[in-house]
């Protein structure tokens, strides 16, 4: 039985370094069978969370803007991958912003169990990572159906391009590949 995968490129360059490491895993997502939708946080109109809470009782964010569709999605997905570059250590800004306002799934019957985490920086540190991994993870832990099931690093890539023949692709890849 197929999988309904989302993937969510948070990076706002065009051809970015994490961007390709979710085109790999999507790969090979869809080479195990599943369906996978990606999408990419480029070009979004996504405001910062109010922190009103008018989400908890409207089910949806009261903020009208690109994010509430991709509540939804993330609240019918079965997987959801997150790929994000690591600036300075952490993720992306719209990655944050990205999972503050998906508050609207809180106490709803969300369907996602496993998040992955796809990470691109400068930096080739293997601690480099782990901020934005833990920053991940308290969300998840709010989300008691669901767990980290893996992530991967692509360090020591800046400019566009630089992953090209990195390892880290066929770690993706191979990850998505494993999704059953």
């Amino acid at each position: 039985m197929s999988k309904k995968v989302l993937v969510i490129s948070t990076s706002l360059r065009p051809k970015s370094n994490s961007e390709a490491l979710a085109d790999e895993f999507v790969r090979g997502a869809e080479e195990a069978g599943n369906a996978v939708e990606k999408i990419s946080l480029r070009g979004k109109a996504i405001a910062f969370c109010k922190g009103c809470m008018a989400c908890h009782t409207l089910r949806t964010c009261a903020i009208k803007d690109d994010m509430i569709p991709i509540i939804q999605q993330m609240h019918d997905a079965d997987v959801i991958a997150f790929a994000t570059p690591i600036y300075y250590y952490e993720m992306s800004g719209q990655m944050k912003t990205l999972i503050d306002r998906a508050n609207a799934l809180y106490g709803s019957d969300y369907h996602f169990r496993d998040i992955y985490m796809l990470t691109a920086a400068a930096e080739d540190e293997p601690f480099v990572p782990e901020r934005a991994v833990n920053g991940l993870g308290g969300w998840i832990d709010c989300y008691p159906k669901s767990r980290l099931a893996g992530s991967v690093f692509a360090g020591g890539v800046n400019d566009m391009g630089d992953i090209a023949g990195h390892k880290a692709l066929g770690e993706a890849y191979e990850m998505g590949t494993s999704i059953k």
